[in-house]
């Protein structure tokens, strides 16, 4: 199958720009008229608001809106989402990117796969609580809790052993965050707590997006799902859904993959090894509270010899 080398987009995209007012607009709204609204309507708005910021800048660092990328960051430079610094989400999905490491236990860093020897040496509490969190219940509950505390333990380790990088992206984050979200939720008023609850459940939501996208197989292409679900949760997610369409042409903006996919879908589908699903929906109904997979790697050796450091793995993605 063929597919583009090059981006095929506008000198400047406007539905994506569209999106980022929507994102801005409804964070707008949900927090200028939270006296108005009530903490339950604003509370939801701004769910959805985050979920869709989050989904932008997944469009960001892929080098969407504009050809510059200064211009790009810019669009998303407020912390909105407050947990994780954009220049570390950037930087680790890129790396994410390289499929002939994906679901690798240490070398891709969104992984939800764990070494079998490592997880061999994991006490029966913390297996429960990885096999839970392999639930869409659990990843949905746990999930968050889980990926947020082992990236945010990784980073300050690398940070200590040195490293300039992450220190600086950490930085950036407190520029983007204290000064511009912080402020601006003294002016309106809004509690923190309401906030924080509506920034850490669009985490949550999230995560019905990321809970499947990856599975274990000899193959690489074969390793990344198709969702054909067109509902609201395929709108805030901007079409990631299609996730073996963006893989394999991650160039492609989030307003031309569905079309891209629709043309060549029976190509897709032998090309992925028929890994979909109709809908979220349809997840939700076979794994709620099932596992689709064994939080140990079933293609990864099991010779304790192999493991040489802590696994990736233990740091699922964390947008």
């Amino acid at each position: 199958m063929n597919t583009p080398t090059t981006r095929i987009s506008l000198p400047v995209e406007w539905p994506t720009l569209i999106i980022a007012a929507l994102c801005y607009g409804g964070y707008a709204v949900a927090t200028i008229a939270y006296g108005t609204l009530g903490p339950v309507a604003s509370g939801i708005l701004l769910i959805l608001a985050l979920t869709l910021y989050s989904s932008l800048n997944h469009e960001v660092l892929h080098g969407h809106p504009f050809r510059n990328a200064a211009l790009n960051t810019a669009l998303v430079f407020p912390a909105l989402g407050l947990f994780v610094p954009y220049p570390r989400f950037r930087d680790t999905h890129l790396a994410h990117h390289h499929d002939p490491v994906l679901t690798d236990p240490y070398d891709d860093p969104e992984t939800n796969f764990v070494d079998p020897a490592v997880w061999a040496r994991w006490s029966v509490p913390r297996r429960a609580l990885y096999n839970f969190n392999n639930t869409l219940a659990g990843r949905m509950l746990v999930g968050p809790v889980i990926s947020m505390l082992t990236f945010w333990t990784d980073d300050m380790r690398a940070v200590l052993r040195g490293d300039r990088a992450i220190a600086g992206a950490y930085l950036f984050h407190a520029a983007a965050l204290i000064p511009v979200v912080l402020w601006w939720m003294f002016v309106v008023e809004m509690p923190g707590w309401l906030y924080g609850v509506s920034a850490w459940a669009s985490l949550s939501i999230l995560k019905i997006r990321t809970f499947l996208e990856h599975r274990a197989h000899t193959r690489a292409r074969c390793r990344s799902v198709i969702i054909e679900d067109r509902g609201l949760l395929s709108v805030l997610f901007l079409k990631n859904n299609l996730h073996a369409v963006h893989h394999a042409c991650p160039q492609l903006p989030w307003y031309q993959l569905s079309d891209y996919y629709a043309a060549r879908r029976t190509a897709f589908l032998e090309r992925n090894g028929g890994y979909a699903y109709r809908s979220y929906a349809e997840i939700a109904r076979l794994f709620l509270f099932r596992a689709k997979d064994p939080v140990p790697h079933i293609l990864w050796p099991q010779d304790p010899d192999t493991v040489t450091e802590t696994p990736a793995a233990a740091s699922e993605p964390v947008l």
